[in-house]
């Protein structure tokens, strides 16, 4: 497949008992490789984008949320816009990490949280997250780092019994790179995307395919895709739903597209004028993953192993 990485960002745009349903699913390898230049680095840009928005919305009178760690990660020189109105980020924002940690709260035991992210997403150290959580953070490994070293120079801290773990986007094998993290198939997972630098349809598709291999059945996937997605597949924005539906589907997902401006209004504010080139939703899974299936599948063969031992031939 074509990577995701390497590809021309425009600014503050940043970028979620079994039956026949539940069919073994085959593994893909998956290659993201990119030669990423130095402070051209688009991919950097972006990233510093977004955390800009952030940095602005903390800003605010009344932000929507804070980001401490934000001012670190943009340069001093940034340009302030305090308008009346919210930026869709900060609404798409606000809205992820509200879904995030309202989901996490109503999992028992580990929790497994999966961001799918543009290297400086700063919500493993600002989010109040329960206890035994532990955040995979699948993004280009050289922003990560840059952001990393930053975040480190001013204390920044996730809380105490949660751990983060790093996953190169440009892994030759993602799956099998979540799994020698300690990736649990069997255990329940939460996956938000917003900011993952997606070039292609197909490098989309990969990716959906990966998290429909690796997430529980009733397991959510959520956040925002760039609306080009679509656009480039059908050519009808009115049809985006429709496309939405079948592209989620054909990988087990169940999805809603969430409408920015409804957002906005739950959160008492106004949208900021403009378009805005991406898609917010939420997908729940309906298959089980390949470590459920396998479960599943040595439980059976041992008790049907069992019932041959006791002289019986059927179950």
């Amino acid at each position: 497949m074509e990577c995701l990485l390497g590809y021309a960002h425009a600014p503050l745009t940043p970028i979620i008992c079994p039956s026949p349903i539940y069919a073994s699913k085959t593994r893909r390898n998956v290659s993201f490789r990119a030669k990423l230049s130095d402070e051209s680095d688009p991919l950097l840009q972006s990233a510093i984008d977004a955390a800009s928005l952030r940095f602005q919305e903390t800003h605010r009178p009344e932000p929507l949320f804070v980001d401490p760690y934000a001012g670190c990660l943009v340069p001093p020189n940034i340009k302030m816009d305090l308008k009346k109105s919210s930026h869709h980020y900060s609404v798409a924002t606000k809205f992820i990490d509200d879904k995030l940690l309202r989901t996490a709260n109503h999992m028992d035991g580990l929790k497994q949280v999966v961001l799918l992210t543009d290297g400086m997403d700063t919500r493993p150290y600002r989010l109040n997250w329960p206890n035994s959580t532990v955040i995979f953070d699948i993004s280009p490994e050289r922003v990560f780092k840059k952001s990393a070293q930053k975040l480190d120079g001013v204390g920044a801290k996730i809380p105490r019994s949660c751990l983060l773990l790093q996953v190169p986007l440009e892994s030759s094998d993602l799956e099998k790179c979540l799994h020698a993290k300690g990736f649990n198939g069997n255990q329940p997972s939460i996956w938000a995307m917003q900011g993952l630098p997606v070039m292609t349809l197909a490098s989309f598709e990969e990716i959906l395919f990966i998290i429909s291999n690796l997430a529980m059945n009733g397991c959510f996937f959520f956040g925002e895709l760039p609306a080009w997605l679509a656009e480039t597949e059908i050519g009808i924005k009115s049809n985006t739903k429709k496309w939405m539906d079948k592209l989620f589907m054909s990988n087990g997902f169940q999805v809603d597209m969430i409408s920015y401006n409804e957002a906005a209004k739950s959160l008492g504010r106004e949208l900021a004028p403009g378009d805005y080139k991406n898609i917010l939703f939420v997908a729940e899974q309906l298959r089980f993953s390949n470590e459920q299936m396998e479960t599943w599948r040595r439980e059976f063969q041992r008790v049907e192993e069992e019932g041959d031992e006791d002289g019986f031939e059927e179950l």
